[in-house]
């Protein structure tokens, strides 16, 4: 299993996570990880800085874009194509750039909250319209409201923005589901861009599907955004790649301006190929440790804080946390936060379904859930 640093090494970190609150305040918010490096990383980020090798990007060089494809067959059985890839700072920008070069200013784009904050802003950054189809809920298990993406493409929506796996509630869709989803958008002849950032993170004993994997259709009408900034810690680094599957989508991607490859980071690139080629065991003991966490936050719940509920996800490190019923109003985390020093992400912020939820990041020691519950009791 991975280790967490120490609070005191974790301190002098100056990243969002550890600059944003006081000193006396648990930070379990910002999709950052307690966890150091994998050692290949780091050995190779050490070996570029003694290099000097801190430069521009190669456009030409798909060593990790070819890191990135064997992984995807190695784990999913997924050939994806290194020929067929482009870089880019982030899947933000994936997103984006994708977006603009899809639809028309103005045309629907869906997505399916509770879902990532940034999603209701890169939809209108890329000159699209957010039509919200919230995922469904039986009160055992979210699910992709199918039906109701038919309707919102049938009413002009052009495109899905997916999530996949889903943030915050840790959905893994099914192969079925994806494949259903793909042959609705061919009907109504829209496309698909799949966010794939917490693909690398599914737990074990959990199926993960590529969206480019399911169908002809969607091959044809999708393009994916992977990274390994989710799975390996390297956000400031930024990194990530466009994946296409057609020649439609391969040629949007040969026509991105230069300066959409030139602005990601050479170190990214490096620790991103060192990831997904040398980084696996470290990826898979990090799982470990984060499904390990997960239990112990279900027993630290069902022990001091039963009014709380959380549905194991099958993704992620980032518990979802129904809080509705501890009576703290439709942003408990702001309440956690003045009363109890524990900096948790507002349900809110992910949509109205997220009223009275909060997101907890347990990409930590142990210790620190612990601490957590008590501070919350």
């Amino acid at each position: 299993m991975t280790a967490a640093d120490s609070m005191t090494t974790l301190r002098r970190r100056t990243s969002e996570k550890w600059r944003t609150h006081p000193d006396d305040v648990l930070p379990m918010f910002v999709a950052e990880m307690d966890f150091s490096l994998a050692p290949s990383i780091s050995a190779a980020l050490h070996a570029a800085i003694e290099n000097g090798d801190t430069g521009y990007v190669d456009p030409h060089d798909l060593g990790t874009a070819q890191a990135f494809a064997s992984y995807a067959s190695d784990v999913w059985g997924w050939p994806a194509q290194p020929e067929r890839m482009g870089y880019a700072t982030d899947v933000s920008v994936v997103i984006v750039e994708s977006l603009r070069r899809l639809i028309e200013p103005g045309d629907g784009v869906i997505i399916n909250p509770p879902i990532y904050p940034p999603f209701f802003d890169l939809v209108p950054e890329a000159g699209g319209t957010v039509v919200e189809v919230p995922l469904s809920d039986d009160g055992e298990q979210y699910s992709l409201d199918l039906d109701g993406i038919d309707r919102a493409l049938a009413a002009g929506a052009r495109a899905v923005l997916l999530c996949n796996p889903h943030n915050p509630v840790g959905l893994v869709h099914s192969h079925e589901t994806l494949t259903e989803l793909s042959r609705v958008v061919a009907h109504h002849g829209a496309v698909v861009v799949s966010d794939e950032i917490h693909a690398p993170l599914t737990h074990h004993g959990a199926t993960f599907t590529p969206y480019l994997t399911v169908s002809d259709a969607a091959r044809a009408h999708g393009i994916a955004a992977e990274s390994g900034s989710k799975a390996f810690n390297l956000a400031g680094l930024k990194s990530a790649l466009f994946v296409a599957e057609s020649d439609r989508m391969t040629d949007l991607i040969r026509g991105l301006p230069e300066e959409v490859t030139f602005r990601a980071g050479l170190l990214g690139l490096m620790a991103t190929r060192e990831g997904f080629t040398h980084g696996r065991e470290w990826l898979n003991d990090t799982i470990t440790t984060i499904e390990s966490n997960f239990t112990l936050l279900e027993q630290q719940l069902a022990e001091k804080l039963p009014q709380v509920h959380v549905r194991r996800p099958k993704s992620t490190y980032l518990a979802w946390l129904d809080m509705r019923d501890l009576g703290w109003g439709d942003d408990p985390a702001d309440y956690a936060l003045r009363h109890a020093k524990v900096a948790l992400s507002d349900g809110i912020s992910f949509g109205k379904e997220g009223k009275g939820f909060a997101r907890m990041n347990l990409a930590c020691a142990p210790e620190t859930i612990v601490e957590a519950i008590d501070r919350l009791c």
